[in-house]
């Protein structure tokens, strides 16, 4: 940029990098190709799973693409923007579609097949047809049970408007051992906490619950405060203050002639002494999380104060282990399994399952699976392209091309000829009118053939549809948009100028790498810098650097240690 005088204006600062034009709108699209080709291998019956290493040092093995992407540290802003949004995705559902999607998605709007939600096996179909394909496909019938059973129970219907919080209210606790038939539904909160008093009752039936926000121990001053003792007296008076105190606390919990007390925070010795003579069971430092499922379980209300207690804050429903509570809406999935692997993989399907069953329950209607919906939208869009003239049609081509990845996808997974079969599939599509018409064609994703999803019984949510095809259009208008990456390039200071001044022997362990700043060894080893200090000095300095993981997909931090030696 230039001046009056043409001298040049610094807006940016050196160390600033700056991409723009043509270049960046390739970069960004490279960037999402190569999002999709990590999971592309993860759609359909036949998906293959992919083992990543955690920063932690741990393994993740997984057909998740939602857990994929989270795993997977990604250099590039449009990649870090697409993890976002499948992060996104993974969760929510649509509600309204703009105007300009409407275009896109009208086919599957204005025809689909609604579900009779008191039909429970026709429910548990839908479910099994969609975690089908997971690691948890083996075990369907248990693992859909278990979804629609939690989502039921946490299920809220006030004002004839449904509300299914999933994710406060349905929490999943994960056993080692067993196996996974063992995995069940508590009807209540199961909480890995222990009485603070090992006299207190650990088995009560109906009892009367207290929630607590506050510690039952001595609150001390929030500053600094000095107490003067003149005599010997004092001293215990001070401490006959605290019991008092405390002592007070318990009467007014013992009034309301409770059997079992939650506390988030502490409880003091002499509150377990109190309350243990009243026959009372306290369970102290409990998350806030189970605290709210507790108060929703049972009937209770979190009460901040001990003298704020009154006798509708208490919960008397039937409990035992803190289940079988009488409609309780909030529920705990108890996890069995071989292993601590199989037990997290396990889960992430599960978690599927209950977000299908959460969809389902709230908009009872389904479009076909395998790829028939994506075929149908494709074929509509390419009939409404022939009608328009000029550039206009473009669009509607390329989201129509775009839309056949996903049964060109299943038919590259289950090995099948890909030309041959999508050709027939779009053949079967074009004699039809999509969906409107009855074509409810796609891809068998066990054998590669064309099959009728109807008749295979392979749906999926339109909820869901929706909200896919919403990102994904917004996605791609958000990433064509943008023509300018500015990035600031972080300062080098400390230990990292000091690495230009490395001597490397002839066989070096360590060696630094700006380009991909990754050190490509990992291991204790002396290194010797040359610096200006007057004094040899030998220190241990621990440095968390990156290094790639297999396959390059990934950077995880790695401790290494370094023996430094500075000589003059």
């Amino acid at each position: 940029m230039f001046g009056g005088g043409a001298a040049p204006i610094l807006v940016l600062s050196q160390n600033t990098k700056r991409e723009s034009g043509r270049k960046v709108q390739l970069e960004n699209i490279s960037a999402g190709k190569a999002i999709a080709d990590v999971i592309r291998t993860c759609l359909g019956p036949q998906a293959m799973l992919k083992m990543l290493m955690d920063p932690m040092g741990g393994i993740v093995m997984t057909n998740d693409g939602n857990a994929i992407l989270r795993e997977i540290t990604v250099q590039h802003p449009a990649g870090k923007s697409m993890i976002e949004i499948a992060r996104t995705q993974d969760e929510e559902h649509a509600g309204t579609v703009p105007a300009g999607e409407n275009n896109c998605v009208s086919p599957i709007i204005n025809s689909n097949t609604p579900l009779d939600i008191t039909d429970r096996k026709k429910v548990l179909d839908v479910i099994r047809s969609c975690v089908g394909t997971k690691f948890i496909g083996r075990w369907s019938d248990l693992a859909c049970s278990i979804a629609l059973e939690a989502v039921e129970t946490v299920l809220l219907e006030e004002n004839g408007r449904r509300e299914i919080d999933i994710k406060r209210y349905a929490k999943v606790e994960k056993i080692p051992g067993g196996t996974i038939e063992e995995s069940t539904v508590l009807k209540g909160v199961m909480i890995n906490k222990d009485v603070t008093h090992p006299k207190m009752r650990r088995y009560i039936e109906n009892p009367r619950i207290i929630l607590l926000d506050c510690g039952l121990e001595y609150k001390k001053g929030e500053s600094q405060t000095n107490v003067e003792i003149l005599k010997d007296t004092d001293f215990t008076r001070i401490l006959q203050l605290e019991e008092e105190q405390m002592q007070k606390m318990c009467e007014e919990i013992i009034t309301l002639k409770p059997d079992v007390v939650f506390t988030e925070k502490g409880v003091s010795d002499l509150a377990q002494h109190f309350l243990l003579k009243a026959n009372i069971t306290v369970l102290r430092r409990v998350r806030k999380s189970d605290n709210n499922r507790i108060a929703r379980a049972c009937g209770a209300t979190i009460a901040n104060r001990t003298d704020e207690l009154k006798e509708d804050d208490l919960g008397d429903e039937y409990f035992c282990f803190i289940t079988k509570c009488k409609d309780p809406k909030a529920c705990t999935i108890l996890l069995r399994g071989a292993s601590k692997d199989v037990l997290n993989e396990t889960e992430r399907n599960l978690q599927d399952a209950l977000h299908v069953a959460r969809n389902i329950l709230l908009e009872p209607r389904l479009v076909p699976g395998g790829g028939a919906v994506e075929m149908a939208v494709s074929q509509a869009l390419t009939e409404k392209g022939k009608s328009v003239e000029g550039v206009a049609q473009w669009p509607y081509r390329a989201v129509a091309q775009a839309l056949e990845i996903i049964p060109r996808t299943l038919i590259q997974n289950c090995g099948a000829n890909t030309i041959r079969t999508l050709t027939a599939l779009r053949a079967k599509h074009a004699t039809g009118v999509c969906i409107a018409g009855g074509t409810t064609w796609g891809i068998n994703g066990e054998t590669g053939e064309l099959a009728d999803m109807k008749n295979l019984g392979v749906w999926e949510p339109l909820s869901v549809k929706l909200q896919t095809y919403k990102t994904a259009v917004e996605t791609a208008i958000l990433l064509l948009r943008i023509d300018d990456i500015v990035s600031g390039s972080k300062k080098k200071g400390g230990y990292e100028n000091i690495l230009d001044h490395v001597i490397c022997g002839k066989d070096p362990a360590a060696v630094y790498d700006y380009n991909t700043t990754s050190w490509r060894y990992s291991v204790v080893v002396p290194v010797r810098f040359s610096s200006s200090g007057s004094d040899t000095v030998t220190m241990l300095y621990t440095f968390m650097c990156k290094t790639l993981c297999v396959g390059g997909m990934n950077r995880r931090p790695i401790e290494v240690i370094f023996m430094l030696e500075y000589k003059e």
